[in-house]
């Protein structure tokens, strides 16, 4: 039998694939020189999903010759070759790969925001670096049904939801059918422009007179409660890949989280297919 990790290796180099400029170049040329970017995108999504530093997924995947079979390599990268390369990537790339794991989709979302620590490389380096903010905020737009992760949205600063929210829905309005948030995301112009393009908008009114119990009065819970589905999600992100960041500059968190997401959807077409 295929264990899990050869499958979601599998998958990952599938999705790899289809983002990158060059899906045809060998992972490891012959006569040496660099490593295709698929190949370095999947070695990126092994290392969060084994949870390791750079140097331990090498040494882990120098003892798994079938893992490098379905990747094609016949060597390895130095770790501090897989460091650069993570940033390397763009990061247009990494969120192209969370759409492309995130296969199984209804146009049913939900949208929410959780933080992720930011001190986990030390408390001294966060201070040097001037941390201001302790944590990550992160929004992710999520499939209510199948609870795929599509959409990732990531800042340091407090900006608040009401703002967060039509960035985000506005990148995938093509992809949605329904948006289902709490009172945080609550404004007419970001209910106007749900509208405008299709999308039904499944927000709770903030209380300010009797007409906003009327609105939320008549809006079904059933379909409103399945926004509940994204903490579910943030959870199991949480519990299985870590609450914290490693990275250490914002760019690179942003990163990273992106991944984590990719790695969450690519468990699930392994687990669920």
């Amino acid at each position: 039998m295929t264990s899990e990790f050869r499958l979601f290796t599998r998958n990952s180099v599938t999705k790899a694939k289809a983002v990158v400029a060059d899906p045809d170049e060998p992972a490891d040329p012959e006569g040496g020189g660099g490593f295709a970017e698929w190949a370095m995108l999947t070695l990126q999504a092994l290392r969060i999903e084994l949870g390791k530093s750079y140097r331990q997924t090498i040494d882990l995947l120098s003892e798994m010759p079938g893992i490098l079979e379905e990747i094609g390599l016949t060597r390895l990268p130095h770790f501090t070759v897989l460091r650069d390369w993570f940033e390397t990537i763009s990061m247009e790339t990494y969120r192209a790969f969370l759409g492309e794991s995130a296969e199984k989709r209804t146009g049913h979302a939900g949208i929410d925001s959780t933080g992720f620590d930011r001190d986990q490389p030390s408390r001294h380096y966060a201070q040097r670096a001037h941390y201001r903010v302790r944590s990550l905020k992160v929004t992710a737009l999520v499939d209510v049904k199948t609870l795929y992760v599509f959409d990732v949205h990531c800042t340091t600063t407090k900006k608040h939801d009401a703002k967060i929210g039509p960035q985000v829905a506005r990148r995938n309005a093509a992809d949605l059918r329904s948006l289902a948030a709490d009172r945080g995301y609550d404004g007419k112009p970001f209910r106007d422009e749900l509208r405008a393009d299709g999308i039904r908008p499944l927000i709770k009114h903030r209380i300010y007179s009797s007409l906003d119990r009327a609105h939320n009065a008549r809006m079904s819970s059933r379909w409103y409660n399945r926004r509940w589905m994204v903490e579910t999600v943030f959870s199991s992100i949480k519990r299985t890949l870590g609450s914290a960041v490693r990275a250490r500059s914002w760019q690179l968190e942003f990163r990273e989280m992106v991944l984590k997401c990719a790695v969450y959807n690519l468990r699930r077409t392994v687990r669920y297919p």
